[in-house]
């Protein structure tokens, strides 16, 4: 893709996203993640009715009465992207890939964090981490993170969610609001997911193909794996081969479910053919 039409593309993407998220998502978006983290401001006297767990046991100990700790709600915010970019997001039956949609959500979500003026930092990850940006604030720095994921070239195809998650960890010491969009067609992740939500506020979006639910009958087929990249004909024609593939993927969908919930973090699922405003909207709302 040369530099021209790169560029129409970032800009086309600017003003779709960030009309959605000037319009709909700016308000939504704070009122669901405001007060998330709560920075500590002052200490003054004691007075009746104050928590107790609250005291600064220092300063009271320095003064011979009890001071307690004032926190104010922490208005700068930082989200972390974390997009998964193997080989199986380059689908799509439908108008747009999942690789396309996904990019577009970013985006959105983006510029409704820029709205607020917190720090946005981007993880590209497949079984490696393949590019790591990060956080800052500012319009400049949300159109490179656009451009990266229209751009950026994977150096792998497959996936792995564990080994994303465990380097968000390590960069991240202080609570950030994390989204991880993925096809998540992988398992593993239950442990590394748990410790991951219980310092940080995170959430899954599954952005899907209904293409993918299941396989048609349509005798022999050449097929490409997309994580390895390999050609097998494939004999959809036959039952068990269709009810495998149907349990498997069943299978990957509800473990991205139940582990998402259980360790809880927040699951969002978005079928490429569907409006992900709608599906964003409702989440911002269900947690305001």
């Amino acid at each position: 893709m040369d530099t021209k039409e790169l560029l129409k593309k970032v800009r086309k993407i600017e003003i779709k996203t960030r009309r959605l998220s000037n319009h709909i998502f700016g308000g939504e978006y704070h009122s669901a993640f405001k007060g998330r983290g709560m920075t500590f401001s002052e200490v003054r006297q004691y007075q009746y009715g104050d928590d107790v767990r609250n005291i600064d046991w220092n300063v009271t100990a320095r003064y011979n009465e009890p001071h307690i700790k004032i926190f104010e709600e922490e208005r700068e915010l930082t989200m972390m992207l974390m997009v998964d970019i193997s080989g199986s997001e380059w689908f799509g039956t439908e108008s747009q890939f999942k690789n396309e949609v996904i990019t577009e959500i970013a985006a959105t979500l983006s510029f409704s964090a820029t709205q607020n003026n917190d720090k946005i930092g981007l993880i590209l990850f497949t079984d490696a981490i393949e590019l790591y940006i990060p956080p800052k604030k500012g319009r400049f720095h949300v159109l490179r993170i656009i451009r990266e994921l229209i751009e950026f070239k994977p150096k792998s195809r497959k996936t792995d969610i564990t080994q994303a998650i465990k380097f968000l960890s390590s960069v991240m010491k202080k609570k950030v609001i994390v989204f991880i969009l993925s096809d998540f067609m992988a398992d593993g992740y239950k442990q590394t997911l748990k410790i991951a939500a219980n310092k940080h506020d995170v959430t899954g979006i599954r952005v899907y193909d209904k293409r993918e639910e299941n396989i048609p009958n349509l005798g022999m087929v050449q097929m490409m794996d997309a994580e390895s990249g390999e050609y097998m004909l494939v004999n959809t024609g036959s039952k068990k081969m269709r009810t495998d593939y149907g349990k498997y993927y069943n299978d990957r969908v509800n473990y991205f479910k139940e582990t998402f919930t259980k360790s809880g973090a927040g699951a969002i699922d978005c079928r490429v053919d569907e409006s992900y405003v709608t599906k964003l909207l409702g989440y911002f709302k269900r947690r305001g």
